[in-house]
């Protein structure tokens, strides 16, 4: 396959480490400690989905799951992110923003909110091509 070098695009976001890497992203602790990591509601997010089976569940799997895109936003943002451009999944570091966002793309299915979905999903492919097909059709 050629790849074509688009040359206006600005160069891949190459995050630096997530401020709980190496931390249980699962305890409540690290999330009080870390509330700015995306991969601790990326996480948290992650393990509501697979256990959601009433309305409330569900809506609690969301809202970790919009928290994670904010703060995955806020950190792209800092990091001189402007809107667009690629946010490659092979750098570690981008993993959990990248997951935060494939987390709110399964959160709004779940809940019946399609536009979302479609958002996120978009912005997934966007970011990086692979990441969809890692975090969303699996």
């Amino acid at each position: 396959m050629v790849q074509m070098n688009d040359m206006l695009a600005p160069p891949p976001v190459r995050l630096p480490q997530d401020p709980a890497q190496g931390a249980d992203a699962t305890l409540t602790a690290t999330a009080l400690t870390h509330p700015d990591s995306p991969l601790v509601w990326a996480v948290r997010a992650e393990a509501a989905l697979e256990s959601a089976t009433t309305d409330e569940e569900k809506l609690q799997a969301y809202a970790f799951a919009r928290t994670g895109y904010h703060r995955s936003l806020d950190r792209l943002r800092a990091n001189g992110w402007k809107g667009w451009g690629p946010v490659p999944y092979s750098h570690e570091p981008n993993r959990g923003v990248l997951r935060a966002i494939a987390a709110l793309a399964l959160a709004a299915k779940l809940i019946g909110e399609t536009n979302e979905y479609d958002r996120c999903r978009q912005m997934l492919s966007d970011a990086d091509p692979e990441a969809v097909a890692i975090l969303l059709d699996k």
